[in-house]
């Protein structure tokens, strides 16, 4: 909780004081005194030297020692969630309408019925091959997460090095995914390995370009007090870029989230034995348009659920921050 402090004023009446509290620390002014030197991060707060000697005023109007109200923190997740609700019933009414007002065929635009009839007959056939699709976006997100925080990183420990990885990285997101999906068929085969690669490819970019623009956003006078105190390159990365840089990432892996089932579909599309990709293109051939919902059904709530992981993460990584500030 932090408190006022001021300089010890005039004795007066009515005016008392007391020794100084510790005041609360951010965990990133943690990390730039442990950048700094490790024994001013063992220090306390209230020991750190300051111009004058700091006291809390203890009584005198309530504004000098009433801390200021703290923002309420709000759930992200349930919010989303709240959001989404209402989002998806607003477009399953207008669906329904448009359904009911004009009566398309049933294979140009299928009611909302009947998708939920063909979801629940054909689960046992769409269950299967949701499950190759999940396990396909899941470990390209994985290594796509991990690709672009460990490129993020090394071109924030070697600033040269961006000059030379960040031409890379455009062209490489420059490329449409439909353009590079055959060869990469053609390289990995039919099975997990091609549908990998291209959800990593997908991913990697946000997660990459978010975190570095984080890293290289850092406050200049945190690094300017490391450069100070002496703290090497790896120190002041580990210590005060990084932590100064999570909520980029967050919001890099949360628009990883977003299109990390893009890969996999469109590399079942291609070539395929199994995946809801490859039961999306059957039903077109076959004009069974209910059962393509269906399936395009479940690959958004794989979106939505990867998409609530992330604000679970984001709780995580950045507890002292509230949801504005995300």
């Amino acid at each position: 909780m932090a408190v006022f402090i001021a300089e010890r004023p005039p004795a007066a009446p009515g005016i008392t004081t007391e020794p100084a509290r510790p005041v609360a620390e951010t965990p990133l002014a943690i990390a730039s005194r442990a950048a700094a030197s490790p024994a001013a991060a063992a220090m306390p707060a209230s020991a750190i030297p300051s111009a004058g000697t700091p006291v809390a005023l203890s009584a005198g109007p309530a504004a000098w020692h009433s801390p200021p109200p703290s923002r309420p923190r709000r759930a992200s997740g349930r919010r989303f969630v709240l959001d989404l609700a209402l989002v998806l019933v607003a477009l399953v009414a207008i669906w329904w309408s448009v359904v009911l007002v004009l009566a398309p065929e049933p294979f140009l635009l299928p009611g909302p019925d009947r998708v939920v009839l063909a979801l629940i007959r054909r689960w046992g056939d769409l269950w299967p091959n949701a499950l190759v699709t999940l396990t396909e976006i899941l470990i390209g997100l994985v290594t796509g997460i991990v690709a672009g925080v460990a490129t993020a990183l090394f071109m924030g420990y070697v600033p040269a090095a961006s000059r030379v990885v960040t031409p890379f990285v455009v062209v490489l997101q420059s490329m449409p995914v439909f353009a590079i999906a055959p060869v990469l068929v053609l390289w990995f085969g039919f099975g997990l390995a091609s549908k990998i690669v291209m959800a990593t490819v997908i991913i990697f970019f946000p997660v990459a370009s978010a975190f570095h623009d984080g890293i290289e956003r850092t406050d200049p006078g945190l690094l300017d007090l490391a450069r100070l105190y002496g703290a090497g390159r790896a120190r002041t990365l580990a210590l005060i870029q990084v932590p100064a840089a999570l909520p980029a990432l967050v919001t890099g892996l949360r628009m990883a989230a977003a299109v990390a089932p893009i890969g996999a579909i469109v590399g079942e599309w291609v070539g395929a034995s199994s995946g809801l990709g490859l039961i999306m293109m059957h039903a077109n051939a076959r004009m069974q348009t209910d059962v393509m919902f269906a399936a395009l059904a479940l690959v958004v709530a794989m979106a939505v659920i990867l998409r609530l992981a992330a604000d679970l993460l984001a709780d995580r990584l950045l507890p002292w921050l509230d949801e504005t500030d995300r």
